[in-house]
């Protein structure tokens, strides 16, 4: 095992460590302290461009799982997961103590070990309070890419602000301070405005209630996004008032979901469009002044449209190359509705592959037969209007099952109560599938 000093630098493999693979752990004596572990990724300007690469007690890994929380004293590491934008990597402690007079100054003897794989301590890096004056955080070692290779330094740098000083100092935002959790009437509140703004919706909000507590999701939060077709095949069902009719189903959903009562919309033919959201307030006639504005009009792009879903929520579409998992708090639940094909097939394979390292559930639901349809009218055709979407639910080379589809014959032809439990038939295996993989927590 070796000692190493404050300043000294060393590369991994002399250590023993020739797979990127090891553990950090903290032994601190710290009587009356609060201590924080975390650990910033940084870019080549050694900033915290990602914010989802700082990990910490509140967000215990990076989305490729390159870096853990695995303990409250411990950080696990796989560096060969890590995304070539990552740098450096900067191991801080932080005093989490409302009294500003105590300091790291009281610190007894503590170190820094370095563990194999296997359990065994490779290296330790000691250190104790008589290195700081009145700092209350520090970064205690970095570990970067230097000539393709991964080395280490102690850095022992003390900084007097705390863990916010630490994230200022990387380029991070300092969160607000929390808000007051609100009271449980925050869903009574909704109740209210539903009955009051949109009275339509309240035998809906009902329906969709029983059938998630029968999905074991009835306390289950997820942002709820409405991707509509536009091509001009759909004239009639938007005439006929049945896209309108399942809009409204659909925002009884996201109010089980959500509290905010929307719901993101997109549209999509040859272009794709993203109007104002689905709200309480406007959803009566809703659909009617969508199309006075945007008119029905040629081709179909599936790929386009998840592109611009997949942005919106993640700002980015998830690269296959560096296998990252995104990881954030919400799910996001996106019912995909068309009547055809789609004319970019092959973007919307790769898009359907990417976003399986993503909290991005796909429903899609086809109108017209097909062999997936939920239509006992049309159970008796072979052939199907949806061959794509049907091959395109059984996607190879995805992370995890990010979508499901069905037909139906019209999206009138199921009870409220039966619709809810077909959008519910794979989604809660997903979120399973999604928190085994760290995407959720």
């Amino acid at each position: 095992m070796q000692i190493l000093a404050r300043g000294q630098r060393i590369g991994l493999s002399d250590l023993g460590i020739l797979t990127g693979c090891f553990t950090l752990k903290l032994a601190c004596q710290a009587d009356k302290h609060n201590l924080d572990i975390a650990c910033f990724g940084l870019d080549a300007r050694h900033q915290l461009s990602d914010e989802r690469y700082m990990t910490f007690f509140n967000q215990p890994s990076t989305p490729c799982q390159g870096v853990r929380l695995t303990a409250a004293d411990a950080f696990t590491f796989d560096l060969q997961r890590l995304p070539p934008s990552i740098e450096a990597l900067t191991l801080t402690l932080a005093l989490d103590h409302p009294d500003p007079k105590l300091t790291l100054n009281t610190l007894g003897h503590s170190s820094l070990q370095l563990l194999a794989p296997d359990g065994r301590q490779l290296a330790s890096l000691p250190f104790d309070g008589t290195w700081f004056i009145q700092e209350r955080a520090i970064m205690l070692v970095e570990i970067y890419r230097k000539n393709q290779q991964w080395r280490l330094k102690l850095v022992a740098q003390g900084f007097n602000g705390g863990l916010a000083a630490l994230v200022s100092h990387f380029g991070g935002v300092v969160a607000a301070p929390p808000a007051v959790e609100p009271p449980p009437a925050t869903r009574v509140s909704l109740e209210k405005r539903i009955e009051k703004e949109a009275p339509q919706l309240v035998s809906l909000v009902k329906k969709a209630a029983v059938s998630l507590e029968k999905a074991g999701l009835s306390n289950h939060r997820a942002r709820v996004c409405l991707c509509l077709d536009i091509s001009g095949s759909m004239s009639q069902l938007y005439a006929s008032g049945a896209i309108q009719r399942f809009a409204e189903r659909i925002l009884a959903l996201a109010c089980r979901f959500d509290d905010d009562g929307e719901i993101d919309v997109f549209l999509f033919g040859q272009d794709v469009h993203h109007p104002k959201p689905m709200t309480l307030a406007n959803c009566s006639q809703y659909i009617p002044l969508l199309l006075r504005h945007f008119p029905l009009e040629g081709d179909t792009r599936y790929g386009r449209a998840m592109k611009a879903i997949t942005e919106f929520y993640l700002g980015t579409v998830p690269q296959l190359s560096d296998q990252a998992v995104y990881a954030q708090a919400t799910p996001i639940y996106v019912m995909f509705v068309t009547d055809g094909g789609t004319s970019d097939k092959s973007q919307t394979e790769s898009l359907l592959r990417a976003t399986s390292h993503a909290p991005i559930f796909w429903q899609y639901m086809g109108i017209g037969k097909g062999r997936k349809s939920k239509s006992k009218k049309l159970a008796r055709f072979i052939d199907s209007d949806f061959p794509f979407l049907e091959n395109l639910d059984e996607l190879s080379g995805r992370l995890i099952d990010n979508a499901n589809f069905f037909s139906v014959l019209t999206p009138e032809e199921y009870s409220d109560e039966a619709l809810y439990s077909l959008l519910m038939e794979e989604y809660p295996h997903w979120l399973k599938l999604a928190q085994a993989h760290h995407m959720l927590p």
